[in-house]
């Protein structure tokens, strides 16, 4: 059986935002975002790399600037481990639910997943790698929840990928840099043709940010 969320009021989604707005400001020189449109009465999935203890806040903060807006999101979900959710029982309150890989009950999480993204306004936080890699990877390779959860979504629903990238250049302090990629609906939704997608915008996204030479790409 999986642990199902009680997500954020937006009172509470706001001000945990705002706090989070103070924290990365003593903590980070900055933090840059390469928007994309925003498709009104959607639910949304937000796909990011994931490579450190900071992913959850960040893609947190994602949503407060980029996707908490009229006729965009409202409530925030995060697919978590449930090994995590036992430890920690908080996190059902901040939206939530429980995935256990290798079990029966993960088709279960899957059809949640789906249920909560036939309403529009819900978003839904997926690290489709499924594991902790650097956030330098050439390449990205997913794991199959994603296959599984779009094709069975009712309703209109969004796609976003963020190449989330950190370094320090010039600071003591490191600067984040979210690099947005649009990857369509659930409608033209095709797995391989995204994880393509996704790689080639997560190359170029490394390359602009990091200034490696061509002969690296």
């Amino acid at each position: 059986m999986i642990i199902k969320s009680k997500p954020l009021t937006p009172f509470f989604f706001k001000s945990g935002a705002w706090l989070l707005g103070l924290l990365f400001k003593r903590r980070f020189n900055k933090m840059v975002i390469n928007e994309v449109p925003v498709k009104p009465n959607h639910s949304y999935i937000l796909m990011c790399n994931h490579f450190s203890f900071w992913d959850g806040f960040w893609a947190y903060y994602l949503c407060r600037k980029v996707l908490w807006k009229e006729g965009g999101m409202k409530r925030m979900y995060i697919m978590s481990l449930k090994k995590q959710m036992e430890k920690n029982p908080w996190l059902r309150y901040c939206g939530s639910f429980s995935v256990d890989p290798g079990r029966r009950s993960i088709k279960e999480s899957f059809e949640y997943a789906a249920e909560v993204l036939a309403e529009p306004g819900n978003l839904l936080i997926f690290y489709p790698q499924g594991k902790l890699e650097s956030c330098h990877v050439k390449r990205i390779q997913f794991e199959h929840g994603l296959a599984e959860i779009v094709p069975i979504i009712k309703g209109k629903c969004q796609l976003f990928w963020s190449s989330n990238i950190i370094e320090y250049f010039e600071s003591i302090k490191p600067s984040v840099y979210f690099h947005m990629l649009d990857c369509g609906t659930a409608n033209d939704f095709n797995f391989n043709a995204l994880q393509q997608h996704i790689n080639q915008h997560h190359r170029e996204a490394l390359q602009r940010t990091v200034r490696y030479t061509d002969e690296l790409f």
